[in-house]
């Protein structure tokens, strides 16, 4: 079996065994976000930051959503990092944009963080913030799902085939189901350019 065929062998593996009912919870949460007029706040570190980039333009397009990700600020964000350190990056974004109870804090990580490990603390800081003001937290995560998915009122979380591809699949699905989500029924308000050619 080449290596190709193997990738998607476990892509189709991860299809077959991921969980639905946690992206099913995460459209009703949005709906919810929308109706209280809330925002969402996308945070993620590597793959997760681009992936939290993208996911901004979608959901404000598409979907109609206020959406903002502290990763689209480099200054801001080099200038807390440097000043007040890495593990507050996030943290302190959310109170300078005054995270609320309508808003949601939606993670894209392949870890979630974990507190014993020290991975992630900024993730961590961000989501216990977030549970102080009362705000949604949701997240696409991979491995068991760390923080994320211990404090998050929906997480959906990549089943692991192969422990060598956790990140490639975690990060690649990141990206499927924010997409999902976007072009849910219940969410979608807009078009998306090629689907409204005729």
């Amino acid at each position: 079996m080449s290596y190709a065929d193997q990738y998607f062998d476990e892509t189709k593996k991860i299809i077959d065994r991921l969980d639905l009912a946690p992206i099913e919870k995460i459209v009703d949460l949005l709906v919810e976000v929308k109706e209280k007029n809330g925002r969402i706040f996308f945070i993620g570190l590597g793959g997760g930051a681009g992936n939290s980039t993208h996911a901004v333009n979608d959901f404000r397009k598409i979907a109609g959503i206020e959406a903002y990700t502290p990763v689209d600020n480099v200054s801001e964000l080099t200038a807390r990092a440097n000043d007040d350190g890495w593990e507050s990056i996030f943290i302190e974004w959310l109170r300078v944009s005054k995270l609320k109870s309508n808003d949601m804090v939606f993670v894209f990580s392949v870890g979630g963080g974990c507190q014993e490990k020290m991975i992630s603390i900024n993730i961590i800081k961000a989501l216990e913030y977030a549970k102080s003001v009362g705000a949604y937290i949701t997240g696409v995560v991979g491995r068991d799902g760390g923080y994320t998915s211990q404090v998050a009122d929906a997480c959906v979380i990549i089943p692991v085939i192969n422990p060598l591809t956790i990140t490639p699949h975690t990060e690649a699905f990141q990206a499927v189901i924010w997409h999902l989500l976007v072009s849910h029924p219940k969410v979608c308000v807009n078009k998306m350019k090629w689907e409204s050619l005729k």
